[in-house]
């Protein structure tokens, strides 16, 4: 095998993966555009779409020109500069999580509060308003809501399991889904917890995200994938191979859930095993599509997500914070492209659909034609039942695209 052509091939597996159609777009911003720092671990959009992200070294708040900068130097009432949890509540207050207390913006000061006000626990996770404008903090030892006036706290202590709450959802009926750090999903109904768990089905009890679509599923991403309960709660299906990794890394640790105003799944994915890996994938109903740095994604360790009033996608990541615009609409705007693969990773089948007289050609990595053939315009099923697992490059209409086979 001619030695230029296996090195050039190597350089299409690591650069030329499931490339972007014209429409996808990412813009990229750092600490050279104002953000405090490029360890972004949460963001929030309030309601005239301005973004709040909460980074290493403070707050940056960013209007869509310019940043502006909070920290405990600039705002004493900041409880930390390592913000690990922001909220944009309904009356234009910002709320921000630390280890160290929960802080709070009227406009012009920042205040914190602790354990001593009435905090479950200083070390914060996440922050969440109910439909009746209570404020949800999950926190390392369980959650605690504040109304205003008072505080109220669940733990160990009153029953709930170890590993906090990592994860608020509120439903629009009062509902609250909370995410476990160990012990599954926790629904709170006003009165009392019932918890849903790998007892029945979850995919795993490390719950990171959750979030609720229009059909009343929720979508739980955990440390093994995604599971979905249904409107009864009822565990009706899951995701465990949604980005495509290098095996063996299978099994896809999810970091955030959300929906765009299309309705389509969003999934932030990162894993550092024997090699670090990340991006995000979109799921239009019928297959997941992923996106990572190849694509122009600013890093691979994704932390958060949001959607703003533009159906724009807002990637917090250890590198900075990312942009994705002109997301797809949904599975039909996706077929349209001269190369489609799906699903990708698989054992069994892949299904490829190329445009009409566009030839199709599958490699390995050592260069061997494995599938050759005219596009029709129609869906290619072939069998990588036999093939060894590893990466291979699927070319059509001078388009390459990474394939990783699971068997």
């Amino acid at each position: 095998m001619n030695n230029a052509f296996i090195t050039g091939l190597c350089f299409l597996i690591l650069a030329l993966t499931h490339q972007l159609s014209i429409a996808q777009t990412f813009t990229n911003y750092t600490t050279a555009d104002g953000l405090l720092s490029n360890n972004v671990n949460c963001l929030s959009i309030d309601a005239t779409d301005n973004i709040w992200f909460g980074t290493q070294a403070g707050v940056s708040f960013f209007d869509d020109i310019l940043f502006t900068s909070f920290t405990t130097t600039s705002h004493p009432g900041l409880a930390d500069n390592n913000v690990v949890a922001i909220y944009a509540a309904d009356d234009g207050t910002i709320w921000a999580g630390t280890d160290f207390g929960l802080s709070h913006y009227n406009g012009s000061a920042w205040a914190t509060y602790t354990t001593a006000d009435g905090l479950g626990d200083d070390r914060v996770k996440c922050i969440a308003e109910d439909t009746l404008g209570t404020i949800w903090i999950g926190t390392n030892d369980g959650v605690t809501s504040f109304d205003g006036s008072v505080w109220t706290s669940w733990g160990v202590a009153e029953g709930l399991p170890f590993g906090g709450v990592t994860h608020i959802e509120v439903h629009s009926t009062g509902t609250i889904y909370m995410g476990s750090g160990l012990g599954g999903v926790l629904v709170y109904n006003g009165s009392a917890f019932t918890v849903i768990s790998e007892f029945e089905g979850l995919v795993n009890d490390k719950v990171r995200s959750i979030v609720i679509d229009a059909s009343d599923n929720k979508w739980v991403g955990t440390e093994s994938g995604i599971s979905v309960l249904d409107a009864s709660d009822m565990v009706s299906g899951s995701h465990t191979q949604i980005f495509q990794l290098p095996p063996p890394d299978t099994l896809n640790p999810v970091e955030d859930v959300v929906i765009d105003t299309n309705g389509n799944i969003w999934a932030a994915i990162y894993v550092d095993y024997l090699v670090t890996e990340g991006g995000v994938s979109m799921y239009n109903g019928s297959y997941w599509r992923s996106y990572d740095e190849g694509d122009g994604l600013i890093g691979p360790v994704v932390k958060q997500m949001a959607v703003d009033a533009s159906n724009e996608l807002w990637i917090t990541t250890s590198s900075g914070v990312s942009k994705m615009s002109g997301i797809p609409n949904g599975l039909d705007e996706m077929e349209i492209e001269t190369l489609q693969v799906y699903p990708n990773p698989s054992n069994q089948w892949l299904h490829v659909a190329v445009n009409q007289n566009t030839k199709l050609t599958v490699f390995n990595i050592e260069g061997r034609i494995l599938f050759s053939d005219q596009g029709s315009g129609t869906v290619q099923k072939i069998d990588v039942s036999q093939w060894a697992r590893g990466i291979y490059v699927i070319s059509a209409g001078g388009i390459n695209k990474r394939v990783v086979v699971t068997n």
